[in-house]
């Protein structure tokens, strides 16, 4: 068992079983109930979980309102941009046992492998030689993948150009550290980290997690992101692993935590994931609490309405036609071009290996596929990574988000970026669906003062070799 002197100062188990049950058990779908919470939502306030409890509850008819609010909140918050980054698995070698994912311990058909640092710096470059410029990179939970070993892999993946190609920011999803591991990650320049608690219920915890191992331990892994917010981490992302548990559980789970978050250190998450459990190498997945389509795109919505501010991250774990789908009711991160193989962005071709991989995901089409129907659908991909660089983290991120003066940055760093990848990386189609977007979207920025400043840059981008001209 982990020790008592491990956790954090606020370290509570904040999730109660029966409470949060007994919300699911007795809501009964109350249209005026729901509206009102909807125009709380739209009001740009984030909701308790109870108000969470009553849009779950809700039937067909009110459930097509809450999909409708969760578009126009999106709008709201983030405008038509979507956040695009790629994963990069370093080490899948695990002392945990989890029942449903492919790097557990005792998984014999497991291909066992750590990236060298020349094999990381092989990957790196194969995904900058693409456009990517944000990174999040995944360890399973094993003594060498300690906070030095993460620092240094960081520090590596900054370090590495190749042409007009680099990392902007670099993510982590990893194991929870203690409060000085924490602080030595934090040192090396990371972005967001991420820790998913996988399921909040108890009881389906502790099934798929045994207590002999260190992931067993419900309290510390919930008090994972306390640590990292007391060592000076103030960009943290959780999430839920749906089909593990009852999917409204989970969701009333990840809107404790953020609400607790929020209560004891002034911000809630950065982002907020929600991955549906795959098929992988040597796991047999009970499918109880599998999560259907309709229920997933009902998921994603009231997470929307119920964390107005917080980055919602959709996975390649789907299908092509139902991120598709999905990307409107909320979203405002995706991975792209995914590969998440140990080697697989330079050492495989288009099928997926097994063995190698922690689950098999849904959606493999390349980076430029992906941007390219992105923009015909009227997004803008954007890799900007300003905010992070400049200090408009955590509570400061609030202070410019909440009144709604981030889209004053966003938008035009957006463009900037996406201008970035169109001259460096697109193809002939990508390239003119995006000039065109630009173009449109340019004449949408009121403030004339941004506009001429935002056409200026663009301009150096196409006609010189600046790059990374940002607001």
């Amino acid at each position: 068992m982990i020790k008592k002197k491990l956790l954090s100062g606020t370290a509570k188990d904040f999730i109660d079983d029966d409470y949060l049950g007994g919300l699911i058990e007795k809501n009964r779908p109350d249209k005026n109930a729901v509206k009102d919470i909807i125009s709380k939502s739209l009001g740009k306030q984030a909701l308790s979980v109870e108000e969470t409890a009553l849009l779950l509850a809700a039937d067909k008819e009110l459930t097509e309102e809450i999909f409708d609010a969760a578009r126009e909140l999106k709008k709201r918050v983030y405008g038509n941009r979507i956040v695009l980054f790629a994963p990069l698995y370093i080490g899948n070698k695990c002392i945990n046992d989890c029942a449903y994912c492919a790097f557990r311990s005792s998984n014999q058909e497991q291909l066992r492998r750590t990236l060298s640092p020349d094999e990381i710096a092989a990957q790196v470059t194969a995904l900058e030689n693409v456009g990517h410029k944000r990174l999040i990179l995944v360890f399973g939970e094993h003594k060498n993948y300690d906070a030095n070993f993460i620092a240094d892999c960081v520090k590596q993946v900054y370090s590495i150009k190749v042409g007009h190609g680099e990392i902007r920011r670099v993510n982590i999803n990893a194991a929870p550290l203690d409060i000085e591991g924490f602080k030595t990650v934090k040192q090396s320049g990371i972005g967001t980290y991420q820790i998913f608690m996988e399921t909040y219920n108890h009881t389906a915890y502790a099934l798929h997690h045994p207590s002999a191992t260190r992931k067993g331990d419900y309290l510390y892994r919930l008090d994972g992101l306390s640590r990292a917010f007391e060592a000076g981490c103030d960009d943290v992302g959780i999430g839920a692993l749906f089909g593990l548990s009852d999917w409204r559980f989970d969701v009333l789970g990840l809107v404790s935590h953020s609400l607790f978050l929020q209560k004891n250190y002034g911000v809630g998450p950065h982002t907020i994931s929600f991955p549906r459990i795959q098929p992988a190498a040597g796991v047999s997945i009970d499918k109880k609490w599998m999560v259907g389509d309709y229920e997933f795109k009902k998921l994603v919505a009231i997470l929307r309405l119920a964390v107005p501010y917080t980055g919602m991250i959709l996975t390649a774990r789907e299908s092509p036609a139902l991120r598709r789908e999905v990307m409107n009711f909320g979203v405002s991160q995706i991975d792209a071009g995914s590969r998440i193989e140990i080697g697989g962005y330079t050492e495989l071709g288009d099928a997926q290996v097994m063995e190698r991989e922690q689950f098999v995901l849904g959606d493999i089409r390349s980076l430029d596929a992906v941007m390219k129907e992105l923009i015909e659908d009227g997004f803008v991909p954007s890799f900007c990574t300003s905010c992070y660089r400049l200090g408009r983290t955590g509570e400061h991120f609030m202070e410019f988000a909440i009144p709604g003066f981030i889209k004053k940055f966003c938008q035009p760093n957006a463009l900037t970026t996406l201008k970035e990848y169109l001259v460096d990386y697109a193809s002939k189609e990508t390239k003119a669906a995006g000039e065109k977007l630009i173009k449109t979207e340019l004449e949408k920025i009121a403030d004339e003062k941004i506009k001429l400043q935002v056409a200026d840059r663009l301009n150096k981008i196409e006609q010189t070799d600046q790059r990374d001209l940002y607001f």
